[in-house]
């Protein structure tokens, strides 16, 4: 891996993780857009007056510092620009790595009302993805703050099939930029990110939680009593019977030797019972 000087300018000549969310998104006139920027036809899109944008790169430092002191961990390599070793035109600015275990780091600050663990790392894992192939990581750390004064890490692990995918998609998009022609829509899902459950969450405040606790708590008896009917008709059964019928019930009896309950027609009316 090698590096080169890092500036606004030079973008144009690689392809890095921000890059590769475009690239692997949905969205034809970004995609479109930033053809024309590695091209040098359009100018970098000025986001000095993008609010989201910029509270992002001003809680940056913060990020670190705050992942560090929650998480015990060191970060090394912050800011650093590091090229492919084979793919020239790849590239990855690093937020960090982790000292410990060499996972790379990625800071961001989100929106509390857009935010969930499960839409943070659908969003970002094309540049996750992206960056842990160009330093050959075998795993990433997304540390994001929330507007609403929250922190969550969110660990995401190397996905050979998707980087692969990734990097077909980009030199596709590479070979755009250097011969003209307009690139496509790549069109492929990221990975389910599988997330640690960790957090303890108090749902007091949610007015559907409430309206089904409720409910739960109320049948709560009815259905264990249901349960209990359930399996002592089932032992009632004689071995050799293949249905029984009585008092609105009937059991069958299926070929693997189950049985299985029925309500039988009462006023107009049909219910299984599971």
């Amino acid at each position: 891996m090698s590096e080169r000087p890092k500036g606004r300018a030079d973008r144009r000549y690689f392809i890095g993780g921000s890059d590769a969310r475009i690239i692997m998104g949905d969205d034809e006139a970004a995609l479109t857009r930033l053809w024309r920027e590695k091209r040098g036809e359009a100018e970098p899109q000025d986001l000095s007056g993008n609010l989201i944008v910029q509270l992002g790169v001003v809680t940056e430092d913060l990020n670190r510092r705050w992942y560090e002191a929650n998480s015990g961990q060191t970060l090394t390599d912050v800011q650093r620009r590091v090229f492919h070793p084979t793919l020239r035109w790849m590239a990855a600015t690093l937020d960090g790595r982790v000292e410990a275990s060499g996972a790379v780091f990625e800071a961001k600050f989100m929106l509390p009302w857009y935010f969930s663990e499960e839409a943070a790392a659908v969003k970002y894992m094309p540049q996750l993805q992206h960056n842990m192939w160009v330093v050959a990581a075998r795993s990433a750390v997304l540390s994001v703050i929330t507007g609403g004064g929250k922190w969550v890490e969110i660990t995401a692990h190397a996905d050979p099939l998707y980087q692969h995918l990734i990097v077909t998609a980009e030199r596709k998009f590479w070979r755009c930029v250097e011969s003209g022609e307009p690139p496509r829509l790549f069109g492929v899902e990221p990975p389910k990110p599988r997330i640690e459950a960790v957090r303890i969450v108090d749902m007091s405040s949610s007015n559907a939680w409430a309206e089904f606790a409720a409910v739960f708590s109320r049948t709560r008896a009815a259905h264990l009593e249901h349960e209990q009917a359930k399996a002592e008709l089932k032992t009632l059964v004689p071995a050799d019977a293949k249905e029984a019928t009585g008092h609105g019930i009937r059991a069958k009896r299926s070929k693997s030797g189950a049985v299985s309950l029925d309500l039988l027609r009462v006023e107009g009316s049909d219910a299984a019972v599971q």
